[in-house]
């Protein structure tokens, strides 16, 4: 059987006792791997922690001077899910193989061992490592794909949004993303993300808007222990929340200006500063940010910073409003609708003619968060198989109070009489099936019209029961 774990894999050993971590090293290398080393807890959780790509397998001691292999466990499954840890101690016992293997330790050996039983255990911990790495790369990539079916579109706009999605993910630049609100510029970071190598790691969304400026420094950089009033504990702040992944720094224009230095240091520096420290802390983190705003009218007012726009906007990826994408809502309104449909346990399975068209027709200043809110809406109201007209908000199904204005107009040319005798019916037919909710033999009655003839105008605007999304089931159709 070949092995899935690559060559040269990084295995970190931590050891504070220096020939044995030697020892250990030049075994470790014998088998061909690339090992790091730390001579304690402190420099193991700083390797962890700072380290480009998480270590597949940590080898560490139980017992250290400075701390204990138990955190080191708890720090390296942090960072990622996939790391294996091998706990080593002088100490056997069972109680401390409860403890290594609750701490979430691959397995636990007591000294002194023999290094081939230890190379071997080493490598079937490696074997383990890589089949959860494989397993978070396949979940992560039908995570994109379920996102890129949230954001289908058959229009040419959103084939070149997808397109950039596809060529900028698997690299670390800075991406700002733009388009009116509602547009979906968080799908498209978490798209992004999810597309790339960071994917197993975290991805962090702040709203540089919903945070007070005394708050945010904290909330993004983090805190040391009494660094301000209120300041209890030690906070490490989002960006090393998400060190190894990808934080979406959302409305970014409203980040305050005080703030928007220390921004641009940490993408320059690649590192942050929590309040009250004296250092620095390195982060690898890759920062994506999105606004509704013009943010070059923000520059030239001198509301937002050149330096830091232009460190922003190394790609630049801009949503289109779904007014100017009609094409892609019947697509969109479709996936709203079965993932609602199953998320509500509702038989939902479509819309009417006459629904549908009213939903295409719809300008949605709101852009997509509005279509998927409407389609939510119409799903938890539907009584039917089907969406119809009345499960729409007015807005959308176009029901008035009155007939439109174009209806009972006489243009310069004069108008079709039949066709707006129609329209005016249908709306009408409509209107009495909506207020009598669907029960036919009452909308004749509201119309002043025998059921016969209800029946018949229904046929012909093809408003039948199915069609309207209306049950007649005991309705006695010889009625006149």
């Amino acid at each position: 059987m070949t092995s899935i774990v690559p060559p040269s894999v990084k295995v970190l050993v931590v050891e504070d006792e220096p020939g044995l971590r030697q020892m250990l090293e030049i075994l470790f290398r014998r088998e061909g791997y690339t090992v790091v080393s730390a001579p304690g807890y402190r420099a193991a959780v700083e390797a962890i922690t700072q380290h480009p790509q998480p270590f597949p397998l940590v080898l560490t001691d139980l017992a250290m001077p400075d701390g204990s292999g138990l955190d080191v466990v708890s720090v390296a499954k942090g960072r990622s899910p996939a790391t294996e840890i091998i706990l080593l101690t002088a100490h056997s016992s069972v109680e401390n193989a409860i403890l290594a293997m609750r701490s979430g330790a691959y397995d636990f050996v007591a000294k002194p061992f023999k290094p081939t039983e230890l190379a071997a255990l080493v490598a079937k911990a490696l074997e383990k490592s890589a089949l959860i790495s494989e397993n978070l790369r396949l979940k992560a990539r039908f995570s994109a794909e379920a996102e890129a079916r949230e954001l289908l579109g058959k229009s040419e706009a959103m084939r070149r949004v997808l397109d950039v999605i596809d060529r900028v993910a698997s690299t670390r630049a800075t991406v700002l993303i733009t388009g009116e609100s509602g547009t979906g510029k968080e799908r498209v970071a978490r798209a992004i993300h999810q597309r790339s190598e960071r994917a197993g790691a975290p991805f962090l969304v702040v709203n540089c808007g919903a945070l007070p400026e005394n708050l945010m420094e904290s909330e993004l950089f983090g805190h040391e222990k009494g660094a301000f009033t209120g300041a209890q504990s030690k906070r490490q702040g989002l960006f090393r929340d998400a060190n190894g992944g990808t934080v979406l720094l959302d409305e970014i224009g409203e980040l305050p200006q005080t703030l928007q230095v220390k921004l641009l240091r940490t993408l320059q520096e690649r590192s942050v500063r929590p309040v009250g420290a004296s250092e620095e802390v390195p982060v690898d983190v890759r920062v994506l940010a999105a606004t509704n705003r013009d943010v070059e009218a923000d520059v030239a007012a001198g509301r937002f910073r050149q330096d830091l726009y232009y460190r922003l906007n190394v790609i630049r990826l801009n949503l289109p409003p779904l007014r100017d994408r009609r094409e892609d809502v019947p697509l969109l309104a479709e996936r709203f609708l079965v993932r609602f449909a199953r998320e509500m346990g509702k038989d939902v399975a479509g819309f009417t003619p006459d629904a549908l068209r009213a939903i295409e027709r719809y300008a949605y200043p709101g852009n997509v968060r509005e279509l998927e809110n409407v389609i939510e809406r119409a799903v938890a109201l539907a009584g039917a198989r089907v969406i119809g007209t009345g499960d729409l908000p007015e807005a959308v199904s176009g029901r008035l109070g009155a007939p439109e204005e174009h209806l009972l107009a006489l243009g310069p040319d004069g108008c079709e009489l039949d066709a707006v005798l129609n329209e005016a019916e249908r709306r009408l037919l409509i209107a009495a099936l909506e207020r009598t909710g669907g029960v036919r033999k009452a909308a004749a009655k509201v119309l002043g019209v025998t059921f016969r003839s209800l029946r018949y105008r229904l046929q012909k605007h093809g408003l039948g029961a199915e069609a309207a999304g209306i049950d007649a089931a005991g309705e006695d159709d010889d009625e006149e």
